[in-house]
């Protein structure tokens, strides 16, 4: 028999495409296809001259048709298209359009688009199937270009060109061009072709027009799944999750099963509204439909349970994923860091680029915000030194996170340096700056930035008054906190809660009780929680009984079982030492089954986190601690150091009060701090509670007796301790 034409290198335009010796894909089919043996056998003997009326009998376009419906690589279509150039049938629409919906189905579009560009006279099909490929491959920008250059070309699109176009419109997106493509559905007669109107909703939807969407979906005749869907997946996508549930029943109640796309979209819509009841009714719903391993559902349920606080549920969904994709990663790095888990969002982060995985701003975002939330300074350069070798070093966004993150880490210098190095400084940027100042009670350098802010051209917004407002607060500038409250209006900005409540505090904390009181008396809005908590937190620091109780009921009024309330009422009968009441304040909290956040402290040795409550002897150096604790105290009395005994919030007597004070857990935290690090070293320290007037006092001291800075960042701000001086004034 005569050797196969293939085993020789084709002379054709095509010749390129493959290699110098193919194995007759014809001849490799018979074991890879499994078709009946003729068609094999008779194109193996096409030379034979036993038959030769053999080709009026034979059918090459249902022939080499089944064959490219069943090519499973690129070689198949690659030999296959070969022998029609051999036959001299390359030509063959029909055939060439099968070849290019089989190699993007197979991936190979700049391969299909090879194909298409050698056909001479392309018809709607062909053109149909290129943009099809572009369009399913998100190629938008091309599926577009391939269409005006069909429209040039006098070719009428059909029922099958018009939705991918739409996709790609909405996909870029590209409004202006995705309305011209509306008019033509008009004018070609498909107002009424429901695949063609579900594309238009989809198109509208996604390019934020709803309201244009619901419009075309109103008209539609007949509504589908997809019809339905794309309605409801354009809510959720639009920021209105209350429709799209509410689309979703209406879709239920007229008998339409929602498919997995539709149970995405409403599982991120109860996401954003944080229903995690509703949301676990949609979870059984995909399992009884068994499509509980739906990739793009597994990323919608751990998003879901990871934002609604179950990331144990969340991380079991994630590690059901063999491969997971950057959304992924970033719905279980980002629920773990909004969550309090910020060690474990730390140590995912790790795993990711250790496994070269790509990140995004989302990603790198919810790390540096873990980052902030572990406190750890080592950790914060680590994270500082990852991201400037990174593509995100220029991210406005992750600037203003890493801003954030070494303000939240203590030192606010390195902020400001991210600051300064920040090109593209928008409002976001300078907020994060004035909040960092005002976080470490630097007043006047958060006010000189605001003024360098608006000489730039750059507008304050809600958060940067806040900022502002915080650093008055913590620096006692009541005159210039009180001008900038009532110049907000200036730029538009009405005043949240935060802010009145921000000025409570200023105004209360510098002893205008009275002023404070008659300001939330004359609030537009009604006071909430957080404004009448910072009335009674400055009742209790001046002592002031009367105003602190009529707040106290006013919280008690909103909020009935929070614990805090009814510990800054105990804390301001302590201080003014009426026992009889602070009793009757712990009977209360016990009949309502009530008990204190226990204070803890934290402090990093090495790169690593370690934690003290007060009197714990439960550390492995317990014994060095405490005899450091001893010295500590016997140096402090030498120096002349008389402990606040208003800091003691039980009825003790003068031994048991002094124990108790020194053995606060800052107090620990610095002890074990001192001998575990080289003279000179900065302590930092993380406390969960307000540090006391006492050990405010005795830190301030101890940073000088022992020569060191100690930084302490406590419920409110952070604390500088150097020489015998806290960078709060006394002021906190």
């Amino acid at each position: 028999m005569a050797s196969s034409p293939l085993l020789t290198r084709i002379s054709h335009p095509f010749s390129s495409l493959y290699p110098t010796k193919i194995t007759p894909f014809y001849l490799a089919t018979e074991q890879s296809f499994k078709f009946p043996s003729t068609p094999f056998n008779f194109v193996k003997h096409l030379s034979s001259n036993d038959n030769p009326n053999i080709f009026h009998n034979f059918n090459f376009d249902s022939f080499y048709a089944n064959l490219i419906d069943n090519s499973s690589h690129k070689i198949n279509i690659t030999q296959v298209h070969a022998k029609l150039l051999l036959l001299g049938i390359q030509q063959n629409g029909f055939l060439v359009s099968k070849l290019v919906n089989a190699a993007v189905n197979l991936g190979e579009i700049s391969y299909a688009r090879k194909v298409f560009d050698k056909f001479p006279d392309p018809d709607v099909f062909l053109w149909n199937a290129i943009i099809r490929g572009y369009s399913k491959y998100n190629l938008f920008a091309s599926a577009v270009e391939m269409y005006s250059r069909m429209q040039v070309l006098w070719v009428s699109p059909d029922g099958y060109t018009l939705p991918h176009v739409l996709k790609a419109c909405g996909g870029i997106p590209s409004f202006r061009m995705g309305q011209q493509v509306h008019g033509q559905i008009f004018r070609l007669g498909f107002e009424k072709d429901v695949f063609v109107q579900n594309g238009v909703v989809a198109f509208y939807a996604k390019c934020g027009k709803i309201a244009s969407a619901k419009v075309v979906f109103d008209r539609l005749e007949i509504r589908n799944v997809v019809s339905w869907t794309s309605m409801i997946s354009g809510y959720a996508q639009n920021g209105q999750p209350i429709e799209a549930l509410r689309f979703f029943d209406e879709m239920r109640s007229t008998g339409v099963m929602p498919d997995w796309i539709a149970l995405v979209s409403v599982i991120r819509a109860h996401t954003d509204v944080e229903d995690l009841e509703h949301g676990k009714s949609i979870h059984s719903c995909v399992i009884k439909m068994g499509l509980e391993l739906e990739p793009d559902l597994l990323i919608a349920l751990t998003a879901m349970y990871a934002k609604c606080g179950q990331v144990m549920v969340a991380r079991s969904f994630f590690n059901l994923v063999k491969v997971p994709n950057l959304i992924l990663w970033n719905a279980m790095i980002s629920g773990y860091a909004k969550n309090g888990y910020a060690e474990e969002a730390v140590k995912l982060f790790r795993d990711m680029i250790s496994h070269n995985i790509k990140t995004d701003s989302i990603t790198a975002r919810s790390a540096v915000l873990a980052c902030a939330q572990v406190g750890s300074f080592d950790l914060a350069r680590w994270m500082d030194n990852y991201i400037s070798k990174s593509e995100h070093k220029d991210d406005v966004f992750v600037n203003s996170a890493l801003i954030d993150m070494f303000a939240k880490c203590g030192n606010v210098d390195m902020a400001r340096m991210v600051f300064n190095r920040t090109l593209d400084k928008d409002v976001v940027v300078w907020s994060s700056m004035i909040v960092g100042y005002g976080l470490h009670g630097r007043g006047r350098e958060a006010l000189d930035l605001y003024q360098l802010m608006k000489q730039s051209g750059v507008s304050p917004n809600a958060v940067t008054f806040l900022g502002l407002l915080t650093a008055c607060n913590h620096s006692g500038l009541v005159e210039d906190g009180w001008q900038l409250f009532h110049c907000m209006k200036d730029y538009g900005i009405e005043p949240r809660h935060q802010h009145y409540s921000c000025l409570v505090d200023l105004l209360g904390r510098s002893g205008y009780l009275d002023q404070a009181y008659d300001f939330i008396m004359n609030m537009p809005i009604e006071p909430g929680v957080s404004v009448w908590g910072a009335l009674l937190s400055a009742c209790k620091i001046h002592r002031h009984v009367t105003l602190g109780e009529y707040a106290a009921e006013r919280l008690f009024s909103l909020e009935s079982y929070n614990t805090g309330h009814y510990v800054q009422l105990s804390n301001l009968y302590a201080s003014a030492r009426t026992w009889d009441r602070v009793a009757k304040i712990r009977v209360l909290m016990r009949e309502k089954g009530l008990s204190k956040d226990l204070g803890y402290s934290l402090i990093e040795i090495n790169g690593k986190l370690e934690a003290f409550r007060v009197g714990d002897k439960s550390h492995p150096r317990s014994k060095e601690i405490f005899e450091e604790l001893e010295s500590l105290e016997r140096r402090l009395k030498q120096a002349g150091f008389v402990p606040d005994r208003n800091s003691s919030l039980h009825d003790l007597n003068e031994e048991e009060m002094e124990e108790t004070l020194c053995n606060h857990s800052e107090r620990l935290a610095i002890a074990f701090g001192l001998i575990s690090t080289a003279q000179g070293t900065t302590l930092r320290i993380t406390k969960n509670l307000r540090a006391c007037i006492n050990c405010h006092s005795a830190t301030k001291l101890i940073s000088k007796l022992v020569n060191r800075e100690i930084i302490v960042r406590d419920a409110n701000r952070f604390h500088h301790f150097k020489d015998g001086v806290c960078s709060c004034g006394d002021y906190w």
